[in-house]
């Protein structure tokens, strides 16, 4: 799938100060057919583009379609390419194996994330690729590949700031928020608002701990350009799955009002929802935005959209 592109027909315009695209928008399993064809049924993969860098967010199997685009793009030229992981579910890191640049030699990944087992990251991500699993280990693969645990929740990579908040999903996992030239984009593929975030177990209703959390993550997200946000369930489904770790839509749009978002991208679409659902929920969060007299604006990740935003003009 080509990535689309929403840009200025205006050829003269600048660079822009970063460029997202979607390569995978699904949660939980990856969902092809008829039913999920404008969306996309690939699972979690963003990416992240800031002048020659290259951020990739989560190495769900919409990697694979990245790497074959990457490989289309620079041909033989190296590549330093950052892998960002929010956590270590299958659904984010199954593409990895399939991931075309790692099997050319002159390429470099890094691949930075929080601990998410007893055994560290680079357990984690080369279990999946061990026999019988898969036939070459991560370590035999071409490419220099560099695993990192990152310590520290706020750092940079080149120029591109990076903040990382605890999301309340099970096991460690983390959201992001990627700055640069006063742009910035903020990435929480799964999350629950309605219950206490941290490390903790999912399982407790919303209570004082989980109000006092929500404002901290509206604080962390306020005035950022575009939020990618975990919705997989609308209200009525959401009240059947309280706990579970992943967001319901009425509530992740209240909180982007609150924090005076630009864009929302509703995100880690339900393997049970097909592209109508989908339309239908992007639909109730407008009118939501629309009753609150909010400037908001709502759309849902699809694979092969990209978004550019330029540069803030000195005035701005």
């Amino acid at each position: 799938m080509k990535p689309e592109q929403q840009v200025s027909s205006n050829s003269a315009k600048p660079a822009p100060a970063l460029t997202l695209r979607f390569w995978g928008v699904r949660g939980s399993i990856p969902t092809p057919g008829p039913g999920t064809v404008h969306y996309g049924g690939n699972t979690s993969c963003l990416e992240f583009r800031a002048g020659q860098q290259i951020i990739i967010l989560d190495a769900g199997t919409g990697m694979r379609l990245l790497g074959r685009e990457l490989l289309a793009e620079f041909g033989e030229r190296p590549l330093e390419l950052t892998l960002l992981l929010t956590h270590t579910h299958w659904d984010h890191i199954q593409g990895l194996p399939f991931f075309m640049p790692v099997y050319k030699p002159q390429n470099r990944l890094r691949i930075l994330g929080f601990e998410g087992a007893r055994n560290g990251l680079g357990s984690v991500l080369t279990s999946q690729m061990e026999s019988p699993f898969f036939p070459i280990n991560l370590y035999e693969v071409p490419a220099n590949v560099r695993i990192e645990e990152l310590k520290q929740t706020d750092f940079c990579l080149g120029q591109v700031r990076i903040q990382a908040f605890p999301a309340f999903h099970p096991g460690t996992c983390f959201g992001y928020r990627l700055s640069i030239e006063g742009r910035s984009v903020a990435f929480f593929p799964d999350n629950e608002l309605g219950c206490a975030s941290g490390n903790s177990s999912p399982g407790t209703n919303r209570n004082g701990a989980a109000d006092v959390n929500n404002q901290k993550l509206v604080d962390f997200i306020r005035g950022t350009d575009l939020l990618v946000m975990d919705t997989q369930y609308d209200q009525e489904e959401y009240a059947q799955h309280i706990g579970w770790g992943h967001g319901c839509m009425e509530e992740v749009v209240m909180l982007a009002l609150k924090a005076q978002v630009k864009q929302l991208y509703l995100f880690h679409h339900d393997p049970d929802h097909e592209d109508d659902k989908i339309s239908q929920m992007v639909s109730q969060a407008r009118q939501l935005v629309a009753s609150r007299k909010g400037s908001l604006v709502v759309e849902a990740a699809r694979e092969g959209l990209a978004i550019e935003l330029p540069p803030l003009s000195p005035t701005s």
